[in-house]
């Protein structure tokens, strides 16, 4: 590398549930992982936003990817999509313990990696309509980084927002420019939020900060040096497993949880952390709620926004997103009506936010719609549950070719596999079977067995549980090619 290059670590922070676009976003499939607009996910948007910074002067090291053990394989699915795993690490958390931990890993990462690099910080969620503006201002902001400052991204204020964090900075007429940061706000009421704009003096805190990885290990050392020293032990004994560094989970557990803004970032005003702000002004949206999607969509003539099957008439500014069947609307005005296989939302626009009242009602009824789509990702594949009742369960099963699922058993259920696509390698007891399309097989309670793709094109199955109990829990499983107990 060149005196002239500047070598930096783009980082993206994958976690989070993204309650409020319930229930499109799960636990198990949030936000993050969703295409909302255009073709790729919003996860997928943020590497290839923050690998396009890379120019001869700016040159790339691996992607750092900060995720969970219960979405590490739908990473790696996207990843895939993009051909990109080569290029990057992706560092597993046993438990969430927000921001600030997560980052201090990719900082501790990094510098294994390389000597010193800018870490680029970006939450996977966000979108950017002007690709090139992005550019330019995150290059702005690694110069600066580079120089020592911890730089974060503001976004110039067009409405009172009463939804984001904001950050005082001192006035500037020109846009191309780093300014001092005087302090953070929290999220404000109405009147407050409107003075904020009113001042000039206050950007929307869009969560994507730039600095070396030494000055943010300084940073945590200055203000938060029991975080660093537990995530540092837990770095020291991680384990590489194939594609996932996993730190130790005992001394992560006993991590504070923590915001980097809380930790770090609201402590440097005013300290020996120099820290500036670049306005970031690219058609940013952090897609926090329904009306925020709309927002980002084409709309027609009407005003409205839509995604799948969907037929309206004398509607208006209207969200409406069908998944799975026509969704219609007659003679409304200013909605959000989201169709998944499972559940239907229909909402007042402006009322969006309140979506996570939603999710936790659900979470208290102990009701599962919150948790997962009838449709199952897994990473050999996925199912999805077609129809049930109390002795029946009928699956759609898809594996993925050269893929298969554990071997295993069932304390309470038989199951019938019908092959419709593709060859199933069957394991039942001591045997193991070929099937074809329109074959099948009876795999009794209480019996050793497998299912694979020894195929090159997808393998799907019609498996028709019956039994006393048909809970996904039942599952014994003997050997698994993706750690699962």
């Amino acid at each position: 590398m060149s005196e002239q290059e500047i070598l930096f670590t783009p980082v993206i922070l994958c976690g989070g549930s993204g309650t409020r676009l319930w229930p499109l976003s799960r636990t198990g499939f949030p936000k993050q992982f969703l295409v909302l607009n255009g073709r790729n996910s919003l996860f997928q948007q943020a590497y290839e936003r923050l690998r396009s910074i890379e120019t001869e002067a700016f040159r790339a090291d691996k992607t750092l990817v900060i995720t969970n053990e219960a979405h590490r394989f739908l990473v790696t699915d996207q990843l895939r999509e993009l051909d990109a795993l080569a290029h990057v690490d992706i560092l597993l958390e046993s438990q969430g313990r927000n921001t600030a931990p997560a980052i201090t890993l990719s900082a501790l990462q990094a510098l294994q990696n390389s000597n010193d690099p800018v870490l680029v910080v970006s939450p996977a969620d966000q979108i950017v309509t002007d690709l090139a503006a992005c550019n330019d201002a995150l290059r702005l902001a690694v110069s600066s980084a580079a120089q020592g400052h911890l730089v974060v991204l503001g976004i110039t204020p067009t409405s009172p927002e009463t939804g984001y964090g904001y950050i005082q900075h001192e006035k500037s007429e020109i846009v191309k420019e780093e300014v001092q940061v005087i302090a953070f706000a929290e999220k404000p009421d109405l009147e407050t939020a409107r003075r904020y704009l009113e001042s000039g003096e206050y950007s929307w805190n869009s969560g994507m900060f730039v600095v070396r990885a030494s000055v943010w290990l300084q940073a945590m050392d200055r203000f938060a040096p029991d975080i660093l020293q537990s995530v540092s032990q837990a770095w020291e004994k991680r384990k590489h497993d194939g594609l996932f560094l996993r730190p130790d989970a005992t001394d992560f557990a006993s991590t504070r949880s923590e915001s980097a803004d809380y930790a770090v970032l609201e402590n440097c005003p005013g300290s020996d952390i120099p820290i500036r702000m670049v306005a970031l002004e690219a058609g940013w949206s952090d897609l926090g709620a329904w009306d925020a999607v709309w927002q980002v969509n084409e709309h027609d003539d009407q005003g409205n926004a839509f995604a799948g099957d969907a037929v309206c008439v004398d509607t208006r500014n209207t969200l409406v997103h069908a998944s799975h069947r026509l969704v219609s609307t007659v003679g409304v005005d200013d909605l959000v009506v989201v169709e998944t296989s499972d559940a239907v939302l229909v909402a007042r626009r402006d009322k969006a936010q309140n979506v996570k009242a939603i999710v936790q009602q659900l979470i208290s009824s102990k009701r599962q719609e919150h948790e997962l789509h009838r449709k199952v990702y897994r990473p050999w594949g996925w199912y999805d549950s077609i129809d049930e009742s109390d002795r029946f369960k009928v699956k759609r099963i898809m594996v993925k070719p050269g893929a298969s699922l554990s071997l295993q058993m069932h304390h309470h259920r038989a199951e019938h596999w019908i092959v419709v696509k593709g060859t199933a390698a069957v394991t039942c007891g001591n045997k193991t079977i070929l099937l074809s399309e329109n074959q099948s097989t009876y795999i009794p309670l209480g019996e050793r067995h497998m299912l694979a793709n020894p195929g090159t094109i997808p393998l799907e199955i019609i498996e028709v549980q019956s039994g006393s109990y048909l809970g996904e829990d039942d599952i014994v499983r003997f050997e698994d090619h993706y750690g699962r107990k």
